[in-house]
């Protein structure tokens, strides 16, 4: 059995055979007395197994041991490096290292060495290998590791890799971060035309470009520029559920929240039917809104004074804290006073991925700021800053990064690396990865961040000044736009809800539909109807209409150069989450089609006949369609068209 606990502040690790019951075994061990840490590793008489470990002060070499130990990896040459100071040449272990049996996607069961087989049977592009596997086609939480060992193998057979974004532009996420930066481009657009491969993008550039756009310049996500680079939880501001409907979860700063708004939380809960649950980041997620629902619950909580949590962004999430010296009695520091600082400078800041923080009054280490991105434990003299963990899919302790700081040296210095972080990680790439694969370990994050090795330290500083300077609710934002408040329809020519949306299963209801108006008659299937007004749709992007008891997604491409404007129908239903989502998709091109991508599971359908490029059994239903007289008309294919249409 092997685990890691915190015994009085003290990290503690057991992994295998720790004591060396091995006949034969031999044992490596490192002591620091400096800060009192002991680490032994126990190896087979002949060297070729690493056996077991023991880990106390430091649980940040855990991860590393323990798949050495599961996976049974050859150690290194000298296998004393892995439990010697970060600083001394100790490594994580690779993707080249990982033996054919390690699992890549827990979903599918996908194993590294099903997917050595698939590039040896000829998948040379990443997308072609998650059609093949399924890998990284679920909960989508092992998407870097399976880029990771795509990239390390493809490397391994000699082959080139390309590390372009996607096929609209040919650099990697960093490059573009710093063309926006230099060039001071505002826009998708802006960056398409000088630096990009043509084409209007598609769900992989889009939100990437998008989260550029907001970390460099942090202007409103609703804005009509930018709605059609943003996934569905940034479009509307929620977290898109399985079934369709979407979680609010309002900010809960540090954890702190008076009796009056706990009251309004479950007020607003029953009166929308919301099924609540206390998060791991201290705040109560309401599940089951529905999406014309959205801004009466958001006028609700902000009258109350709550205000956007970014719980649906790539961006700050929440600032953890225990309750420190004002009630505990081993607290030395005020922990929910610095978490409150920290998370009211830090909210709204967007990122390659997801942000948690946290603040402990002690080394008791209540509010396991060892486990976060950025932990912060109070000591006598100051503040300890720990960086880089991760509690994830692949969890990392946090590594110690300076000891004993001020108020304003520990905010300089949280300044200087999250701005780093964002302006070098890869798409998707936590803090843990990006400091794995960070070239001169923690010891060069130190030099940059404290020492300024790169003269850049100043320059981190104004550009996350000018983020926390131009931040705004963006709720708010878009409850003062009624332009804004038309995206918040379930259907744009109907006020009925989505009849199919059912609740969590742990109430067993059917929300119902209560006074559902006429619907728009065709007059026949060869005749064409007219479902909305021009105005009702949004450029490069889709709403959603209801006819003859159809859901039906429209996407709208505007008049350009030599091109007229063209509208798309297709149903809204998606086949392989049975939830009514497809028109709250990103829209895109791809090898010259033009797609949607699905919101939950990234599948792509043609816009012009419906058809899945993931999987060549399933289409969807598709409408002609055009634009007469300011108004969107469709009209029913023929049978032969849609015969081959595919309900799963």
């Amino acid at each position: 059995p092997s685990t890691k606990l915190k015994l009085l502040g003290v990290d503690v690790g057991s992994i295998g055979d720790a004591h060396g019951a091995t006949p034969g075994s031999r044992s490596y061990r490192f002591i620091g007395e400096a800060d009192g840490s002991y680490r032994r590793l126990v190896l087979s008489a002949d060297g070729t197994r690493v056996l077991g470990a023991v880990l106390v002060g430091d649980n940040a070499y855990y991860d590393t041991i323990l798949q050495y130990v599961q996976n049974g990896v050859k150690p290194p040459q000298d296998p004393a490096v892995l439990i010697l100071p970060r600083g001394e040449g100790a490594e994580l272990l690779g993707a080249d290292a990982l033996p054919d049996t390690a699992m890549i996607c827990s979903c599918h069961n996908v194993t590294k060495g099903a997917i050595c087989s698939s590039i040896d049977e000829g998948c040379a592009e990443l997308g072609a290998l998650k059609q093949a596997t399924k890998a990284s086609s679920g909960c989508g939480g092992c998407a870097a590791l399976l880029k990771s060992v795509f990239e390390t193998e493809l490397e391994a057979r000699g082959i080139t890799v390309d590390r372009s974004l996607c096929e609209h532009f040919s650099y990697t996420r960093q490059e573009l971060y710093s063309l926006v930066r230099v060039h001071g481009i505002q826009t998708f657009e802006e960056l398409m035309a000088p630096y990009g491969n043509g084409g209007l993008g598609c769900d992989i550039c889009k939100p990437v470009v998008g989260s550029i756009m907001a970390s460099a310049w942090n202007k409103p996500i609703t804005d009509p520029l930018y709605i059609p680079l943003q996934d569905t939880n940034d479009t509307f501001m929620a977290n898109m559920q399985k079934n369709g409907t979407y979680s609010v979860v309002p900010r809960i700063a540090g954890g702190e929240i008076t009796p009056e708004k706990l009251i309004v939380l479950g007020q607003v809960a029953k009166k929308y039917n919301l099924y609540t649950k206390i998060t791991g980041g201290q705040r109560i997620d309401l599940f089951g809104a529905q999406l014309d629902h959205l801004p009466d619950i958001w006028n609700e909580l902000l009258d109350a004074g709550f205000e956007t949590g970014h719980a649906y962004g790539k961006s700050t999430r929440t600032v953890k804290s225990c309750v420190g010296s004002t009630w505990c009695r081993y607290g030395v520091q005020d922990s929910v006073g610095k978490a409150l600082d920290l998370e009211n400078r830090y909210k709204g800041l967007r990122a390659p991925h997801k942000l948690k923080f946290a603040v402990s009054g002690c080394t008791r280490e209540c509010a396991e700021a060892q486990s976060k991105d950025v932990g912060v434990i109070a000591t006598e003299h100051g503040w300890n800053l720990y960086v880089c963990g991760n509690g994830g899919m692949r969890p990392r302790h946090a590594e110690l990064f300076a000891t004993d700081l001020d108020a304003d040296t520990l905010v300089k210095y949280i300044d200087r690396f999250l701005m780093f972080y964002i302006r070098t990680a890869d798409k998707l790439q936590r803090t843990s990865v990006w400091r794995e694969n960070l070239e001169g370990g923690l010891d060069y994050l130190k030099d940059v961040i404290i020492k300024d090795s790169l003269g850049i330290c100043e320059e981190l500083e104004r550009q996350m000044q000018l983020v926390v300077d131009r931040y705004q609710c963006e709720w708010r934002n878009a409850l003062t736009d009624r332009e804004k408040l038309k995206r918040f329809r379930t259907f744009v020519n109907d006020s009925r809800p989505d009849p199919n949306i059912r609740t969590v299963p742990e109430r067993d209801q059917v929300r119902p539909a209560d006074n559902l108006p006429e619907t728009i008659t065709s007059g026949g299937p060869s005749n064409w109807a007219s479902l909305c007004k021009q105005d009702d749709l949004v450029e490069k992007s889709g709403v959603v209409a209801w006819y003859e008891g159809n859901q039906i997604a429209l996407f709208y491409l505007p008049e350009t150069e030599g091109k007229s404007s063209r509208v798309y129908a297709i149903d809204n239903h998606d086949p392989f989450s049975n939830a009514n989502v497809i028109g709250r998709g990103i829209m895109g091109d791809l090898k010259g089609h033009l797609v949607v991508a699905s919101p939950l599971y990234k599948q792509h359908f043609r816009l012009e006949d419906g058809q899945c490029l993931e999987d060549p059994a399933v289409r969807l239903r598709t409408w002609d369609a055009r634009l007469e007289g300011g108004k969107v008309q469709i009209k029913a294919k023929t049978v032969e068209a849609v015969s081959d249409l595919v309900s799963v």
